[in-house]
């Protein structure tokens, strides 16, 4: 539930636009993501560079096996002669090992992996700033519907401040006896039915108070009108560095397939305490446990990389040709909303110019209408009329300004400001 109490500044003066989009920033949940993010990229990147730690293994063998190496039977009688009795090996057998490997040269594979890891974050993050560039579409939709229906409900009371000045008016001449009842019933109903509209109204503003309230974790009662803004600009929308940073990936992982086709250069030592030892002729003479080692240098090349290597590169020629498409495709569905957004900017203003002077010409019907009510000449369902639709004008001068308001940042939003 939302808390109960908020910010005094907030009750008192409203939201701005630019106060709602970075506390529903702020607020929203995936931009916990980022520091995620961080973190999982800083552990990969840390176990990637422990391989140039040595790596140890240790291992514990027992085995049985059909037969073992022994001494030529001449030799074995010769030596019975002597008295040497030749025991022969065993064929259980048994080892407990430790092998140490150090990396000397890897092909450049470990530095290839981290630059992988690091892409693949920069994908992420850009991703997610996506999802947070949406979010800003989102609040604004929210922002200028409530901006939208305040302003109808000020109207709408306006109205009603209107019709009353009018009945009281009537209620006046019915005592005169120059308006009928009915003329006062329909003015009177007339503003109850204006009062209708403003409950609706309120409703709607109440659900668009609670959104906007959910999304930027505060107790919003009002969205203050923003000031024009300047829509001129070059895209920089994070769509457009997802793209970037989805290339840079492809590229890291065609350099790891090419130090995959290098050979890696080792050394090793390795010690193990067991039987048989290395000596397989002193344990012919003796079946007692020995402690044991080898040290030296492996070069080992995967020739099997080659195999699939022409495929790998060629899927990744193909990745990037998608990275390529979806970025064409985005820049022209980007371009057909702009324009469209470009052209409905334009019209609200041609719009707006006409408006104060409809609006004026409408308040002077209005007025007029009142005068002769005044004087006596009563045509109530005449003045009613005038009233709604001078009404009709003002909502349409409100409703083509915050459109196009609404319009300017929604430009800004296609062009990632």
């Amino acid at each position: 539930m939302l808390a109960a109490t908020a910010a005094v500044g907030l009750h008192a003066q409203g939201i701005t636009l630019e106060r709602a989009q970075a506390a529903a920033r702020d607020n929203y949940p995936a931009v916990r993501r980022y520091g995620l993010i961080e973190q999982t990229a800083q552990f990969t990147l840390s176990n990637i560079a422990k391989g140039w730690l040595p790596q140890i293994t240790a291992s514990a063998q027992a085995s049985y096996q059909s037969d073992v190496a022994a001494l030529p039977d001449a030799l074995t009688a010769m030596m019975r002669q002597k008295g040497q009795e030749v025991l022969g090996l065993r064929k259980d057998q048994y080892r407990l090992s430790i092998d140490v490997q150090q990396t000397v040269y890897d092909g450049g594979s470990i530095a290839a992996r981290k630059r992988v890891a690091s892409a693949q974050a920069a994908v992420e993050t850009a991703q997610n700033d996506v999802e947070m560039h949406a979010l800003r579409s989102r609040v604004d939709d929210i922002f200028f519907g409530l901006l939208l229906v305040g302003e109808k409900i000020r109207l709408c009371q306006q109205q009603q401040e209107v019709l009353l000045a009018n009945e009281d008016q009537l209620a006046v001449l019915c005592r005169g006896g120059v308006a009928t009842e009915s003329d006062l019933a329909l003015v009177r109903a007339e503003r109850l039915t204006a009062a209708q509209q403003q409950t609706q109204l309120e409703t709607q503003r109440t659900t668009l108070q609670q959104l906007l309230s959910l999304y930027v974790g505060e107790t919003v009662t009002e969205a203050v009108k923003p000031d024009e803004t300047e829509t001129a600009g070059a895209n920089q929308r994070p769509e457009l560095q997802l793209f970037n940073t989805q290339t840079l990936l492809a590229d890291a992982r065609e350099r790891a397939l090419k130090s995959g086709l290098l050979p890696r250069l080792t050394l090793f030592a390795q010690g193990f305490y067991g039987y048989p030892g290395l000596n397989i002729y002193e344990d012919m003479f003796s079946h007692r446990w020995s402690l044991n080692g080898i040290v030296g240098t492996r070069l080992t090349w995967n020739i099997g990389a080659l195999y699939t290597n022409r495929n790998d590169r060629q899927k990744l020629a193909v990745q990037r040709q998608e990275i390529d498409n979806a970025r064409e495709t985005f820049l022209f569905n980007n371009r057909l909303r702009t324009t469209r957004e470009s052209n409905a900017l334009e019209g609200y203003r041609r719009m707006m110019r006409e408006d104060d002077e409809i609006v004026r010409l409408r308040r002077e019907v209005r007025q007029a209408m009142e005068s002769k009510l005044r004087h006596g000449i009563v045509n109530a369902t005449a003045l009613v009329e005038e009233v709604a639709r001078e009404n009709l004008a003002l909502i349409a001068r409100a409703t083509h300004e915050v459109e196009m308001l609404k319009a300017q940042y929604e430009l800004n939003n296609l062009n990632g400001r």
